[in-house]
């Protein structure tokens, strides 16, 4: 069945309406909004784990051989830099026996979603 508008144009019934509702646009609001609280969230623990990595390289890089070197060392980074907070200079395993030194760190963090819920995760990394 075709309706006649004020063009004299002929629309049909099914083809009359269109876009989002409004339960529609609701439903993707509330979506992204959880993303966005999500991302907001996650964000600064990625960026506490990317700078660690960053100073665990930096402190490989520079030749420092021992254990306590290595420990004075990222306390020394860790004083610098003021996102780290999640580990300290004891908390890294440091490996010395080959020809390189090995550091490596292992943390979890997590991230109260709301009251009950919690998101759990688990950081590890090391120099190259």
């Amino acid at each position: 069945m075709a309706i006649r508008t004020r063009s004299n144009r002929s629309v049909t019934a099914a083809g009359r309406q269109r876009g989002l509702s409004m339960l529609g646009m609701l439903f993707w609001a509330v979506l992204i909004g959880m993303c966005a609280v999500l991302v907001m969230k996650v964000f600064p623990t990625l960026n506490e784990y990317f700078t660690i990595q960053r100073a665990v390289q930096k402190i490989a890089d520079s030749g420092v051989s021992t254990v306590p070197e290595i420990r004075k060392a990222f306390q020394a980074q860790q004083d610098i830099e003021y996102s780290i907070s999640s580990i300290g200079p004891n908390d890294l395993e440091i490996d010395t026996s080959g020809d390189r030194v090995k550091i490596s760190f292992a943390y979890d963090k997590e991230i109260e979603l709301f009251s009950p819920v919690f998101l759990l995760i688990k950081y590890r990394g090391g120099n190259r």
